[in-house]
């Protein structure tokens, strides 16, 4: 049977371009606000760009934060998308103002401790054993990029599968816990990588 994926248009993210790019594995996909259609679905994605605390008043106006919440609990798979990702955080804090997140996974995200900010272009991971996700992908397999915020309170993970990415500091790339995925980076601009980690988690779908 062909997956049903729901990509949640809730105001915010690249929806055409991740359409496209999860179409291209074989899956049935639309693009919505309906809630129920995001319940029902058999995968859901929650992409995300620009600001944190503007992507959680897009949820929050449209109600979405119980569906998310109540699929993960109800083992329904979730794949979270750079914004689409840290807002499933427990709050995020930007110029100084902290925002209540969706609270699926602990720990707050934050600037980049780095030189260069934002982190943009290509970068390369490191997987660790047992990713679902990132399975059968080679070590130097690079991924877009573009962001200045990040999970880095790696310890506050544990026990998820988490895949980590350095920009002059180590952050979370990929977290996995149950029927929660996220990503920082954007597979959908990640060419033949992000191509094989949205084939991954779409074949957990069926």
């Amino acid at each position: 049977m062909t997956a049903n994926v729901v990509i949640l248009d809730y105001g915010s993210g690249n929806l055409r371009s991740a359409e496209r790019a999860v179409a291209r594995t074989g899956a049935d996909v639309t693009v919505t606000s309906d809630l129920a259609l995001a319940a029902a679905a058999d995968g859901l994605v929650v992409p995300g760009v620009g600001a944190y605390a503007a992507c959680m008043a897009g949820i929050d106006e449209l109600g979405a934060g119980p569906v998310i919440a109540e699929r993960v609990a109800a083992g329904r798979p979730v794949l979270g998308i750079c914004v689409g990702m840290q807002i499933m955080f427990e709050s995020g804090v930007e110029h100084g103002l902290e925002t209540k997140g969706l609270g699926l996974l602990p720990g707050s995200v934050t600037r980049l401790r780095a030189e260069r900010i934002p982190h943009m272009g290509w970068n390369t991971v490191t997987v660790p054993a047992g990713s679902t996700l990132l399975a059968g992908l080679p070590e130097d397999a690079r991924f877009y990029f573009v962001h200045s915020y990040a999970a880095q309170d790696l310890a506050a993970l544990a026990p998820a599968t988490v895949t980590t990415a350095a920009h002059d500091e180590p952050f979370a790339a990929v977290v996995e816990r149950g029927a929660l995925s996220v990503a920082q980076f954007h597979p959908e601009k990640s060419a033949d990588a992000g191509y094989a980690l949205l084939t991954n988690w779409v074949a957990t779908l069926r």
